[in-house]
């Protein structure tokens, strides 16, 4: 397996990221994560998907899709959220694929162009109610961007179970920066794929 790391600077900045030309063994992950357990988040506003404002100077995303009705769907939803469903698996992949758990990190990882992109988050809340259910992460140092994401599953009063992803987000590499315009797309086509997979999953109840 060829593993390189990509060191650049910019802004004075000096910034390192691990690339994978093949989708790395778990021996690899495991050790990539252990890693990241004294980072620090890249942004300040942790929790701030809780608001109903994002915090400004961000990009804001706000996705839902509706997931179908009744409480064996409700189910089946939370089953997904605990299972990463949402991660579209043909680019997108997460370790470990366990139920989230306040403070853990993870590893997201992201194929673009051929190449595997390792990113780190942690989690920064859980939501456990009778009708929510999901969790919050927020991206460390080394992730190409920072903010922060929430996947929720809800269920309104009419039995109508809805799946939410929402996030605030800015470059946090220089190649990044450059391409945002491209950045952005890759952010569309994840919620979009992301709400696709959640559908398929629960809608096969």
């Amino acid at each position: 397996m060829k593993v390189q790391y990509v060191t650049q600077k910019y802004n004075k900045l000096s910034t390192t990221m691990k690339v994978s030309f093949k989708f790395p063994n778990e021996g690899l992950l495991k050790q990539w994560l252990t890693g990241r357990k004294t980072d620090k988040f890249s942004y300040p506003e942790q929790k701030a998907t809780q608001q109903e404002r994002f915090p400004k100077g961000y990009d804001h995303d706000r996705n839902k899709c509706l997931l179908g009705k009744g409480q064996t769907v409700f189910e089946k939803a939370k089953q997904a959220i605990d299972e990463w469903i949402m991660f579209p698996g043909s680019w997108t992949k997460i370790y470990p694929a366990t139920p989230a758990q306040l403070h853990h990190e993870v590893v997201v990882l992201f194929n673009l162009f051929g190449v595997w992109w390792f990113n780190s988050s942690r989690v920064v809340y859980t939501i456990h109610q009778p009708n929510c259910y999901g969790f919050a992460y927020g991206t460390l140092t080394q992730h190409v961007e920072k903010g922060e994401e929430v996947f929720l599953v809800e269920q309104d009063e009419e039995g109508n179970v809805w799946y939410r992803v929402e996030a605030f987000s800015q470059p946090n590499k220089w190649y990044v920066h450059l391409a945002k315009p491209l950045a952005r797309a890759y952010q569309r086509k994840f919620a979009r794929e992301s709400k696709a997979a959640m559908q398929a999953y629960c809608q096969g109840v």
